[in-house]
């Protein structure tokens, strides 16, 4: 009887010892090269190309081709509808092929503080080649940015965070609620004409599963081909 008392005593210590969450983190390189203007009147497009380099800027973690279509309901509001083909490399297995169709809301919001608040609403339908689930997620990205030098768009600071939140859980990972959070800090640099060069740093928490975390340390390089 005294045995199964310890027993019992043993197994209520062991389930009330918390279960300690891991976190990961690495080391990235993310370059995004994008084209966008007006195709005819209010009728606009963007289209872009971003391979991701991590395990230490060491491989191709990811690579994304995404395009849209949008419409300007006004100077300050555009909608798009929008596809993206998603490349993950699988060491030693086949490749993890996502497919997503997003619609997505841009506008701005303001010029406070001498700068300018902005806002992208996302919405995606998300398919992966190693489920048969469709995953909806809900992406909100505030952006601010603000001209280092009074009546000069030459160099602005530039900040922004976006999150992320997984409105169902799937077959293939996806789980409810919170996804992640990437927040940026860098700079904005004019090029010829409406073109813009972004650089900075930007840092991606990533809410995994058994409440595991991964944070990447990403150097982020993004051309704006605006015409």
């Amino acid at each position: 009887m005294r045995r199964l008392a310890f027993c019992l005593s043993a197994c209520l210590a062991l389930l009330s010892v918390p279960v300690r969450a891991a976190t990961s983190e690495d080391e990235q390189l993310w370059i995004n090269l994008t084209a966008m203007g007006s195709i005819k009147d209010e009728l606009v497009y963007f289209v872009e190309i971003q391979p991701r380099i991590g395990d230490g800027v060491s491989r191709i973690d990811q690579s994304i081709f995404r395009g849209a279509l949008g419409w300007k309901l006004s100077p300050t509001l555009t909608v798009y509808q929008g596809y993206a083909h998603v490349v993950v490399p699988m060491d030693g297995r086949k490749d993890v092929n996502e497919e997503r169709s997003f619609q997505q809301l841009s506008w701005t919001l303001g010029k406070p503080w001498g700068g300018e608040l902005s806002s992208r609403t996302r919405l995606e339908q998300r398919w992966r080649s190693d489920g048969d689930d469709m995953g909806w997620r809900l992406r909100e990205m505030i952006r601010y940015e603000k001209p280092l030098k009074a009546d000069s768009d030459a160099v602005n600071a530039l900040v922004y965070a976006e999150g992320f939140a997984a409105l169902n859980d799937t077959d293939w990972g996806a789980r409810s609620g919170f996804d992640q959070l990437r927040s940026f800090v860098g700079a904005e640099v004019g090029l010829p004409g409406a073109s813009t060069l972004e650089i900075g740093y930007l840092n991606q928490l990533i809410n995994q599963r058994a409440g595991n975390t991964r944070v990447n340390h990403v150097a982020s390089v993004t051309l704006f081909f605006r015409h």
